[in-house]
């Protein structure tokens, strides 16, 4: 794969949770943290959704 100047692109390093994060560059692990806080953000809305929908049938079979 190559960049925008012909360079060849640097692939971008992944997180695994639980592996050794010498390897990793400080920007690199900026960016796992910033990776990790939107994903759980995504996993709290997806709580706060499933909350809400349980109430929603809770009270639907209530009646």
């Amino acid at each position: 794969m190559w960049d925008d100047d012909g360079r060849a692109a640097r692939k971008k390093e992944s997180y695994i949770i639980g592996t050794d994060l010498e390897p990793h560059s400080i920007e690199a692990l900026k960016g796992f943290i910033g990776e990790l806080e939107a994903e759980i953000e995504r996993i709290q809305t997806a709580i706060r959704q499933k909350g809400s929908d349980r109430q929603a049938a809770e009270s639907f079979f209530r009646k």
